[in-house]
């Protein structure tokens, strides 16, 4: 299966490190970003997970809960986090998912379903391909996707950003451009008409190209 932009998230019940839980239960009616790490006491991923736990309260006010998963159980989860909170300077503060069948991984299309169902024996290189994270709507659509390497640390400040994005565009028939940061000048989205833009934007915009409607971030 593979998942797309706008397709549906898949529910799941699973053991994490704060109790079990189902998956679109524990969402709600606000947003959620799940990310995936290959293997837990893997070097990245522990530079991830604390930056990610310092972040958590900015996540919090944009009404957007987070979550990890690693394809190993939760008493690993446990103990990594020790781990974490003693090299990072951050407690986990947030659920760790247990998935050593590798039954959610596979829902989510980051291992072949051909993959077999335990954790046991697998590295990190094994696993290489559930280094992804996904935005989640409170309709339980998948908005965003990212994958990384390994080898590359995720970049957390832009993960934000792009929630920002998709929260914005959500409720606004608005676009954001390149490098655009919260409160900066948003584009006006062409299925607009001009007719129906000039009555939320009474005071005009600018057009750089005649598609380009730039106006203030409303």
């Amino acid at each position: 299966m593979t998942l797309r932009i706008n397709d549906e998230a898949p529910d799941f019940s699973a053991e994490t490190t704060q109790g079990p839980i189902n998956f679109h239960e524990w969402i709600g009616d606000g947003w959620a970003i799940i990310f995936s790490h290959p293997k837990d006491f893997t070097p990245v991923c522990t530079t991830e997970l604390g930056t990610m736990a310092g972040l958590k309260p900015e996540f919090d006010k944009r009404n957007c809960k987070v979550i990890g998963i690693s394809v190993d159980g939760v008493s690993d989860h446990e103990k990594w986090s020790k781990d974490i909170e003693a090299s990072q300077g951050h407690a986990v503060n947030y659920p760790l998912i247990g998935d050593p069948e590798l039954a959610i991984v596979k829902s989510y299309d980051m291992l072949p379903t051909d993959t077999g169902d335990t954790s046991e024996g697998r590295t990190a290189a094994d696993n290489a391909t559930a280094r992804s994270v996904f935005v989640i709507g409170p309709d339980k659509r998948i908005k965003a996707t990212l994958t990384y390497p390994m080898s590359t640390g995720r970049n957390f400040s832009e993960i934000l950003r792009l929630l920002d994005s998709c929260q914005l565009t959500a409720n606004e028939q608005v676009a954001t451009p390149a490098n655009w940061l919260q409160g900066e000048d948003v584009i006006i989205l062409p299925a607009v008409s001009d007719e129906d833009a000039k009555k939320k934007y009474p005071e005009g915009w600018e057009s750089p190209l005649p598609y380009i409607r730039v106006v203030k971030q409303p």
